[in-house]
């Protein structure tokens, strides 16, 4: 059980005034007071400062990264030498700000863009025949399907790859650390992992995963629904890539990057001739990265958290909610901003348009979930700093009228 100062109450409470100030900076949210923004799992709302600084980059600088010599060309591509270098240090990564760091920074279009990027362009070479590598089949497709290609590739190659599933707890929603010696062995070579579960909102303890298969196999983690809503640690995970979307973390779409650690294997880098980068989403990036690091991903987290636990508990008043994942213990107090559930009778989509006839912009559909099928529809309510206890307050009130 949480101890009292971190009951979600308290937190709430504690957190307010901070809250309120920081939620002023966000003009579409301040914009339209009638609505509640329930869907930032799917995509974040960006602060005034993202705004401007993609406003500035446009209105001053804008030229291309490392094509030119005049003043904005030069400007732009110390824009992104810099965002590099940020991004190493809001992953907590040691090397961040020294000129001779091994590891890397490449900057892509989202996770599922950084992720098949690292399997074609890194794990495809690496893997030889009766190799085996662990993957997530209950997690989201992006963090699936790059994996499934690669032994494609290489099978049309006529190498053999053997795809194993990371065992999964369902009662839960976090991996079966119990299981992993069934499933990691000698030929185990590669490991592709979670951070925050896009269902079910919980911390999948990657570090377990480390513990498992010793220090030498590759892990590559989806931090997409983790950079940006708590804090994360290359150092303390001791993973060798971090691949996440700048659309989560506040900053604009279609600009993401893959950290690289570079240590177990040769150092990553994208194949192919690389083009014009994103740089107005790179002016974004820098600028949600610093935004975020001033707010305090642990406070973002603290509070995400607790109207997390402030809807799943009043949820657990009524019969007809199922809450998907863990429902007891104290992983249901750590869902980190992400609550999913089914109603027992009202279909998900039908609940999801109630809902936003009502005012609540909440997702109702399968999620991206990698296995689910169209009846296997919920609906998730996935909370950001912007969001208030208010707001959950009201969605329960309609939740209880239908429940």
């Amino acid at each position: 059980m949480p101890s009292p100062a971190h009951e979600p109450g308290h937190e709430l409470k504690a957190l307010e005034s901070w809250q309120r100030e920081l939620r002023e900076q966000f003009p579409i949210i301040t914009g339209n007071p009638d609505l509640a923004y329930l869907d930032s799992a799917a995509t974040a709302q960006k602060p005034r400062a993202v705004l401007d600084a993609v406003h500035t980059y446009l209105t001053t600088t804008n030229a291309n990264a490392a094509r030119g010599s005049y003043p904005w060309a030069n400007r732009t591509t110390d824009l992104v030498e810099r965002t590099r270098d940020v991004v190493r240090h809001f992953l907590g990564d040691p090397q961040a700000g020294r000129r001779d760091a091994r590891s890397g920074v490449w900057f892509c279009g989202g996770t599922t863009d950084g992720l098949r990027a690292v399997a074609r362009d890194w794990l495809a070479g690496r893997l030889t025949d009766g190799d085996e590598i662990l993957v997530p089949a209950a997690d989201h497709r992006a963090n699936l399907e790059p994996w499934l290609e690669v032994r494609r590739i290489l099978a049309a190659r006529g190498v053999r790859v053997t795809v194993r599933e990371l065992p999964y707890q369902e009662s839960s929603g976090d991996y079966d650390h119990r299981a992993f010696p069934g499933v990691v062995g000698p030929r185990t070579r590669f490991v592709a992992a979670t951070h925050v579960h896009h269902v079910h909102g919980g911390d999948m303890n990657v570090q377990r995963i480390r513990e498992a298969v010793g220090p030498d196999v590759p892990i590559c983690l989806d931090a997409a629904q983790g950079v940006g809503h708590l804090p994360l640690s290359v150092a303390r995970l001791d993973v060798d890539f971090v691949v996440f979307s700048g659309h989560k973390a506040l900053a604009l779409p279609g600009v993401g990057a893959v950290w690289s650690r570079n240590t177990r294997g040769p150092a990553f880098r994208p194949g192919g001739w690389q083009g014009t980068p994103n740089t107005a989403g790179i002016a974004s990036l820098e600028a949600a990265l610093r935004w975020l690091d001033a707010a305090g991903t642990d406070r973002i987290d603290r509070w995400t958290t607790a109207l997390a636990a402030r809807l799943t508990e009043g949820l657990r008043h009524w019969p007809a909610y199922r809450v998907l994942g863990c429902r007891s213990g104290p992983a249901v107090e750590r869902r980190h901003g992400i609550v999913t559930f089914r109603h027992r009778d009202i279909p998900s989509d039908d609940l999801g348009f109630i809902l936003d006839s009502r005012g609540f912009m909440v997702r109702a559909d399968t999620l991206c979930q990698a296995g689910a099928t169209d009846g296997q529809g919920s609906v998730r309510v996935s909370v950001h700093v912007y969001n208030t206890a208010e707001e959950i307050d009201r969605l329960l009130t309609v939740l209880g009228e239908l429940a």
